[in-house]
């Protein structure tokens, strides 16, 4: 059996977090999530972006790739692409990921990519020190935004359920049990699977603090039904206070990403396990 020990780095590094981030809740969440679904750390594989949130794998114990700005989901979809067997988490902030990275969320929820999506939504930039993100609340002053935030906040489960994702859920980051709960399912699932995590940042948002999510949010009751596409989209749109747990688990699941690679019709093999049939590459390569 794997211990929570597996996903500790063997090593002593500077976490670049503030003390009191809502990260840390999230990062100890994950390792133990990991360690009790007792998933190999040669198995899992983080890709991120840029920003404090998209720091996380580097305080893992596993495989992951650091990419450009906005870039971890392409990076996600490749990798899974060339090995579909890897548990593939895509992990970053709200401006890397429904920002800078806004386009690569709708495609990957159109294709299906058998990924978890771990986005940290503290509704701020908090590696360049503060400015609006997508999230931000309206009205919100930033070193920016010093008349305030003029646009209504993006709304990424209404977005991602739009788009035709099957499994939604929000959960704060200092609720472990639940968030554990969730990253669990989500892992089971087989297909997109979005969380939106609410982790505050306490240098950058004074006013999105841990006494503003608890007392603005609430967890769905257990008579709450989640397969219900049309019940998740209302309350992907409630705003008075934000609704959290598994919102959406389409029971109907779609083909993943990979299950409609040609690559995979014949030959279930990861393609590094493959012998490269150097003649007919050339020959390929001789026609462009």
């Amino acid at each position: 059996m794997t211990t929570q020990s597996t996903y500790e780095l063997p090593f002593k590094v500077d976490n670049a977090w503030c003390p009191g981030c809502g990260n840390f809740g999230i990062l100890n969440t994950v390792k133990k999530t990991l360690a009790e679904i007792d998933i190999p750390q040669q198995n899992v594989v983080f890709s991120s972006g840029i920003g404090q949130a998209a720091k996380l794998p580097q305080y893992v114990h596993a495989n992951y790739f650091n990419g450009l700005h906005g870039r971890a989901l392409p990076v996600a979809t490749a990798i899974k692409a060339s090995n579909p067997e890897l548990l593939v988490i895509a992990e970053g902030g709200d401006g890397d990921m429904y920002g800078e990275g806004g386009n690569h969320f709708l495609h990957t929820i159109r294709r299906n990519v058998d990924i978890v999506h771990l986005v940290h939504n503290n509704m701020i930039y908090g590696l360049t020190k503060g400015q609006a993100s997508p999230t931000s609340q309206r009205g919100m002053v930033t070193p920016l935004q010093i008349n305030g935030v003029s646009l209504e906040p993006a709304n990424p489960l209404a977005v991602a359920l739009s788009y035709g994702a099957g499994f939604i859920a929000r959960v704060f980051s200092g609720d472990t049990k639940e968030m554990q709960e969730i990253i669990s399912e989500a892992v089971k699932y087989k297909g997109y699977a979005l969380i939106d995590i609410f982790p505050p940042c306490v240098s950058f948002n004074k006013i999105n603090t841990y006494k503003w999510f608890k007392e603005n949010t609430y967890y769905v009751s257990d008579d709450y039904d989640n397969t219900s596409f049309e019940q998740a989209l209302g309350k992907a749109f409630e705003k008075e206070k934000l609704p959290m747990g598994i919102l959406y688990k389409n029971p109907d699941q779609k083909k993943s990403f990979t299950e409609h690679l040609v690559a995979y019709k014949n030959n279930s093999k990861a393609l590094y396990e493959r012998t490269v049939n150097t003649k007919k590459l050339q020959e390929l390569v001789d026609t462009i």
